[in-house]
């Protein structure tokens, strides 16, 4: 197969790149900035595509033409204060993605969505795919993954021939993306020898938000899944997830500390203050976020697209925390850079 994966040079696009060149598939990078010579990025076609670029459709739609399927991974978390530009390469990005791949008359499109796309829980019942995609308001990334979701409603009904897979993953992780995820989330406030002490278990204490309770999918095992959508032409949406679900004391477990519950207001309050002043990169409506998206069940991955993660929760978080400890990352990327 030929595959364009818009978004190739992020934390799942390099792990769906590296998976399908694996395999044997020929695959076309595009980003908004290619990344740099070395490594398995030599083994792509880049095309360098703003997807906020007045001229990005005609261009996107040649870098199409002739392929069997997209895997559009492409998204922006920062400037998290910049909500309009988030927006436009979220909401407005996926656009011109779906509407270049109907003008290319590619069959396939496979969409990293995410968990984030639905709606709030009602209890700590896993739920499947049937849940509804009306997103967390007060979460910028929740409410332009839930307007992806309607966008690719709309389309779905104008291009019934093409086959539309919406991947709804969870926390996605992998030691290659560390420095870019302590960049968008975390910033200076985490110091690296606490990531040290959390990479060897020894963290003292484990502050976090009462009643906190998350899962985690390696981002290897979310390129598996990419694969088998777009090799299979999948119609319809998986959600991604490892076992366990990982409260309070299995986070402990994997990172040390005795855990101390923390109000979610207080928390909230905090993270709102740290990012108003620019400490903290990240926006409350993460907290929002990661306190009421719901949790997910698996099945359909595993019966449809014969899905079966290699690596559990609690390794996967091990990965990543053991590359924030070291900052790792990946240089010819310019979003996985490793810290310096």
């Amino acid at each position: 197969m030929r595959i364009v994966m818009v978004g190739a040079s992020g934390n799942v696009g390099t792990a769906v790149l590296t998976s399908a060149l694996a395999a044997g598939h020929v695959v076309d990078g595009v980003s908004r900035r290619a990344p740099a010579a070395g490594g398995i990025y030599d083994k792509a076609t880049w095309h360098s595509i703003d997807l906020t670029d007045t001229g990005a459709l005609p261009l996107l739609t040649e870098a199409m033409r002739g392929a069997d399927a997209v895997v559009h991974a492409a998204w922006a978390i920062q400037p998290s204060h910049d909500r309009e530009y988030l927006r436009q390469v979220n909401v407005e990005g996926s656009r011109i993605v779906a509407q270049a791949l109907a003008g290319a008359g590619v069959p396939r499109l496979v969409y990293l969505s995410s968990v984030g796309a639905y709606a709030e829980r009602q209890s700590l019942n896993p739920v499947d795919e049937t849940w509804p995609t009306t997103g967390i308001p007060s979460s910028s990334y929740s409410e332009d993954k839930a307007a992806v979701e309607t966008l690719l409603d709309e389309f779905e009904l104008v291009h019934p021939d093409v086959s539309v897979t919406r991947l709804r993953p969870a926390l996605i992780l992998q030691r290659d993306a560390a420095s870019e995820i302590q960049r968008y989330f975390t910033g200076p406030l985490v110091p690296g020898p606490l990531w040290k002490l959390a990479s060897d278990g020894r963290l003292p204490v484990l502050p976090i938000p009462s009643g906190l309770a998350l899962q985690f999918v390696h981002a290897t095992d979310v390129a598996d899944a990419v694969l088998a959508a777009a090799e299979r032409g999948y119609r319809g949406a998986v959600n991604l997830a490892a076992e366990p679900i990982m409260d309070g004391r299995d986070l402990s477990a994997v990172l040390g500390g005795r855990v101390i519950p923390m109000p979610r207001a207080a928390v909230r309050t905090a993270a709102s203050v740290a990012w108003q002043a620019h400490v903290l990169p990240a926006s409350p409506g993460w907290i929002d976020l990661a306190m009421a998206v719901p949790l997910l069940r698996a099945d359909r991955a595993r019966e449809d697209l014969d899905w079966h993660p290699r690596w559990n929760a609690q390794d996967t978080l091990r990965d990543l925390v053991g590359g924030l400890a070291d900052g790792a990352g990946v240089s010819a990327s310019p979003a996985l850079r490793p810290r310096a």
